[in-house]
């Protein structure tokens, strides 16, 4: 089978790390596209599980080295995507889901063209999106206006995508987004010989 790319991407809040996850224990054959960071672990993360921790200068050497897909600068730490991890997954043939922002999905788009789909996770409303983010808790108050001041840029930009997946009711989201991989891994597994 050809290697496919799944990229995931939505405002924070909009519940794509958890869509990302479900349809990762769906489909256990399936890679995790594992990001580089700049920023600090969270409670319960795992370096090479969640992300690669990387120190700031670690990270721009990677930058200069072109070891990266796509990086950005996100509420003053960087993320990435590594090279190596996604062209050897390609070249086994292996179907890759990435969790990133908006702009590395369309960054990835650019370079993979027909071998990735794009899914934009969207958010019922606004106003919702906001009320998530300030329930989970994980941020404080300057960062969650951080967030909210990219949110018309990013549902701006996922317009690029090839889907949109409104989260209003997460297990209907999951098995949409599920349907959605399962469709194309059939279509990519017909175009065999």
């Amino acid at each position: 089978m050809k290697g496919l790319l799944i990229v995931v991407a939505a405002p924070s809040g909009s519940g794509k790390t958890t869509i990302a996850k479900a349809v990762m224990q769906r489909h256990p054959e399936i890679l995790f596209s594992v990001s580089a960071t700049t920023r600090t672990m969270r409670p319960g993360e795992t370096h090479g599980k969640d992300y690669f921790f990387l120190t700031r200068e670690e990270f721009e050497t990677r930058i200069a080295a072109n070891d990266l897909i796509e990086y950005e600068e996100i509420y003053g730490n960087l993320y990435g995507t590594l090279k190596s991890e996604v062209d050897r997954a390609l070249a086994a043939g292996r179907v890759m889901l990435f969790d990133v922002d908006v702009k590395g999905a369309l960054s990835i788009k650019r370079l993979y063209r027909d071998d990735a789909l794009l899914i934009f996770i969207s958010p019922p409303s606004v106003d919702e999106l906001r009320r998530r983010l300030e329930n989970r808790k994980t941020e404080d108050a300057a960062t969650v206006e951080r967030r909210m001041a990219r949110v018309a840029m990013e549902l701006e930009l996922g317009k690029e995508f090839d889907v949109r997946v409104v989260n209003d009711d997460l297990d209907r989201a999951v098995n949409e987004v599920n349907a959605l991989v399962n469709a194309r891994i059939a279509g990519i597994e017909q175009l065999e010989p």
